[in-house]
């Protein structure tokens, strides 16, 4: 499993898990309600850079999530230009790339046993109506642990697949990554069972 967590000693890794979730969501809020203000963009923009200099990810690390999200650029850009301004299709994706950079922000300044931590500590007061249904504030604080880890381990094996495919000169095609990347996928989840099976995890 890739950490994406990177160590440090900064006022964002201090900070608790809930503050940043509500920094999160209130950023998500106000780029959904003030799609077209262009202040709470620049306000949205100017916290992820502020973000990463603080968190001593750099302008550097930034740039380098900025590049991981190139595909997601072209997907989101291409069909909006077709219906809608140059103008309003950058501002929807900035609004996007931006709550997305504050989310990996999350993911790097976060360790895994603190979001375990603070899930459980949510759920903990209703765990006894979960258990009647069969789940459990722990169960549920693993699921959303591990589908946070998951969603990058996957992009790393589509960067890797990718660069397999520029090395021996390929052309990518959907069948010639796909396949490779549900192998790489469901080789990752049966690792990630073993693993947690074997620490006694049902």
């Amino acid at each position: 499993m890739i950490p994406l967590y990177r160590p440090g000693d900064s006022t964002l890794h201090r900070m608790p898990v809930g503050a940043k979730f509500l920094g999160i969501f209130l950023a998500a809020l106000a780029a959904s309600l003030f799609r077209e203000n262009l202040w709470v963009l620049l306000t949205i923009w100017t916290a992820v850079l502020s973000g990463y200099l603080f968190a001593g990810v750099g302008l550097r690390g930034l740039l380098a999530q900025l590049w991981r999200l190139k595909w997601l650029v072209v997907v989101l850009t291409v069909p909006q230009l077709i219906f809608l301004t140059p103008e309003e299709t950058g501002f929807n994706v900035s609004r996007v790339l931006a709550v997305v950079l504050l989310a990996a922000l999350f993911t790097l300044t976060t360790a895994t046993s603190d979001i375990l931590a603070a899930c459980e500590d949510a759920l903990r007061p209703i765990d006894r109506p979960l258990r009647r249904v069969g789940l459990s504030a722990e169960r549920i604080s693993l699921a959303l642990s591990l589908t946070i880890r998951s969603v990058p381990v996957i992009l790393s094996f589509y960067a890797e697949i990718r660069e397999a495919q520029r090395a021996r000169g390929m052309r990518p095609t959907p069948r010639a990554t796909v396949m490779p990347l549900l192998v790489m996928s469901l080789r990752h989840a049966e690792e990630t069972a073993e693993a947690l099976a074997a620490r006694g995890v049902r």
